[in-house]
């Protein structure tokens, strides 16, 4: 791209606050996941309280990962590159503000109400109907800044980030309202305005695209961003990048119906879910390869950058975990997986391996730029983050894929008389040896994250680091 206008400033404060919060609220919400699985351990960690139950820290987990850790990252991310790439200061800085307050509210709002037991019992939606409310207003604030701030641009082109980006913000906004439409019936406590086989319908509508929008087309923005800039190479190819964009947004909303096999909802719609998610496999890899071969010419980087290590094996871990969702909806391998450990490594391996190694290395890309400095405190460091990191998702998924297959072959055996092999406490007592491995994988991953605020925090102490509100444009 041409190079900005010296006087243009760009609005970093906003950018440099959703970075902090996104190590913060990840070390909240990584901690509370090793803390759950040391509980499916050693019950007695439940404690005997109704607060400290897995069966309402596992909830505040998950809104902590996603919401506060990745939604953190996407927003400090998105205003980030927004800026950059269309040459524009934020349109609003006060709204802007607004955003960042108004969404960490949500989530202390969601640490508050969810071990007091206030739910909607919604897998990924089970804040309540005032929490539903304020993250609408928020969400308008921040699909106002970020539009508008692409109204108002002086570079012609919206670069694809930007593309994935506002797919992300649109796409979110129509499955939260969709899937909260409820009946309140006290302050904390309201019941969905649908029924039956529909309420579960819109739930897993709501809860693969949050995966499929929230956890991935928002960070395709960001790897379509990042891996070019960290490798100093242009992408790819920009062609593959726009078919990649549409053909992505086009199939993900269509197979949600994955989630519900062997239940009430109607057969067509099973298999339509399994169709569209076998179809699915094309974009996601076309945009993981895109990715990977940005590198090309630029390979040898990864003997001496971390950072760009973060990147590359991230879109690794896409490219695995996007073969493994769709494999893992063909109805005869689901009679396997379904409500097994499986399940929750193949979600890890996207969300540890995909969603938090992409953050991270954004994060590390970031830091420096927004304190104005030429690098991070310790390369080392970040070396000793990235192995740790890696060792500790392998770990965990690997343990998981091991008790979930064992698990399902458990539960599917039976003697020649037609009756179980197996008791379920018997497949449970099997489990444990797997469940210590994910304990550990995850106390791995835990510390590699407390070794980043370290590193951050060493970085932007230096004497000559400067939290500049508005830093001179540069070359985008």
């Amino acid at each position: 791209m041409s190079t900005a206008n010296p006087n243009l400033t760009y609005n970093y404060k906003v950018v440099r606050q959703f970075t902090i919060a996104t190590v913060v609220w990840g070390i909240v919400g990584m901690a509370l996941g090793v803390l759950i699985a040391a509980q499916l351990y050693w019950p007695a960690l439940n404690l005997d309280l109704p607060w400290t139950h897995f069966g309402r820290l596992r909830p505040l987990h998950t809104n902590a990962v996603i919401f506060g850790f990745g939604g953190c990252a996407l927003f400090a991310t998105s205003y980030y590159v927004v800026q950059r790439t269309c040459q524009a200061r934020l349109i609003s800085d006060s709204v802007a503000a607004f955003h960042f307050w108004g969404w960490q509210l949500v989530m202390v709002l969601a640490a508050i109400t969810l071990p007091l037991g206030y739910t909607q019992a919604k897998e990924y939606a089970e804040l309540e109907w005032p929490i539903d409310i304020l993250i609408t207003i928020v969400w308008v604030a921040y699909a106002f800044v970020f539009f508008g701030t692409i109204t108002k641009r002086k570079a012609k082109h919206i670069y694809v980030a930007n593309w994935f980006y506002g797919a992300f913000i649109l796409t979110v906004a129509v499955l939260h309202i969709g899937n909260n439409i409820s009946h309140p019936v006290g302050l904390f406590k309201s019941y969905s305005v649908y029924s039956g086989v529909t309420d579960a319908m819109m739930q897993w509508w709501y809860g693969h695209n949050a995966v499929g929008f929230f956890l991935t087309a928002g960070f395709l923005g960001m790897m379509y961003y990042f891996v070019p800039k960290q490798a100093e190479r242009p992408v790819y190819s920009y062609r593959l990048s726009i078919v990649h964009f549409w053909a992505l947004i086009a199939t993900y909303v269509w197979a949600g119906g994955h989630h519900l096999h062997y239940s009430a909802l109607p057969d067509w719609a099973q298999s339509a879910g399994m169709v569209m998610s076998l179809i699915l496999l094309a974009p996601s890899w076309g945009g993981m390869i895109n990715g990977m071969m940005t590198l090309s010419g630029a390979w040898h980087k990864l003997r001496t950058d971390p950072i760009l290590r973060f990147l590359v094996v991230s879109l690794s871990f896409y490219g695995m975990s996007t073969f493994e969702g769709p494999m893992m909806s063909i109805k005869t391998v689901n009679a396997l997986s379904h409500n097994t450990d499986w399940t929750v490594g193949h979600v890890h391996s996207g969300a540890l391996g995909w969603v938090a190694m992409i953050s991270i290395g954004a994060v590390y890309h970031l830091i420096p730029k927004l304190w104005g400095v030429k690098a991070m405190y310790s390369t080392s460091l970040i070396n000793l983050h990235f192995w740790l990191a890696t060792v500790g998702t392998v770990l965990y998924i690997v343990a998981m894929w091991v008790n979930g297959i064992m698990q399902g072959l458990m539960w599917r055996a039976v003697n020649d008389d037609g009756t179980l092999t197996y008791s379920f406490v018997e497949a449970l007592e099997a489990s444990y040896p797997g469940y210590l491995v994910r304990f550990i994988g995850g106390v791995i991953f835990l510390a590699g994250m407390f070794i980043m605020a370290f590193n951050i925090y060493m970085t932007i102490r230096q004497k000559d680091a400067v939290a500049v509100d508005n830093r001179a444009a540069q070359a985008a």
